[in-house]
């Protein structure tokens, strides 16, 4: 592998780590994984979250959840939600590194 490939994976690798630090998602040892509800898709593709979750989770009326969804051997296997204002401090926090190695670059 190039030198300077090499640079750019091992930054890659460390602003991972530091992103997992940061959300509450994110480091293994930290994080509690559980089926919270099972919720049914209506015929126009429309689900509820129920109360209790909304509750718990702070959401509200009018609130922006980003979905986001994870791929196992090419198929979709998970759907997340996250709040639109995390997840923008979370691409920040990833990309903003990265972009700023690239236009030292230049």
């Amino acid at each position: 592998m190039p030198q300077d490939r090499k640079k750019r994976v091992k930054a890659s690798e460390e602003v991972k780590e530091e992103a997992e630090k940061q959300s509450c998602c994110g480091a293994a040892g930290s994080t509690l994984c559980r089926v919270e509800s099972l919720v049914s898709i209506d015929e126009r593709g429309q689900m509820i979250l129920p109360k209790e979750l909304r509750d718990r989770a702070s959401i509200r009326a009018g609130d922006k959840l980003a979905v986001t969804s994870l791929e196992r051997d090419g198929k979709m296997c998970c759907i997340l939600l996250t709040r639109a204002e995390d997840l923008s401090g979370m691409v920040i926090t990833v990309l903003g590194p990265l972009v700023k190695e690239m236009t030292q670059r230049l």
